[in-house]
């Protein structure tokens, strides 16, 4: 199913599509074609084919002054 060309690195399609499955699960709306995939699956594809994205967080605040 994953086209390894695709994807910069194995580990963060995994966390992004482990993420985005549990925001399918909670009610999120797919970005793709859903068929009769399992949530799962459907993140994968959305990973796969660029529909979501890994959001980097913001970088803190520095302590110093």
């Amino acid at each position: 199913m994953s086209d390894p060309s695709k994807l910069q690195n194995r580990f963060e399609f995994v966390v992004t599509a482990g993420a985005r499955a549990r925001q399918l699960l909670a009610g999120s709306t797919p970005r793709v074609d859903v068929g009769e995939h399992k949530k799962t699956t459907i993140a994968q594809r959305e990973v796969i084919t660029r529909a979501v994205e890994k959001i980097e967080p913001a970088p803190a605040p520095c302590c110093d002054e």
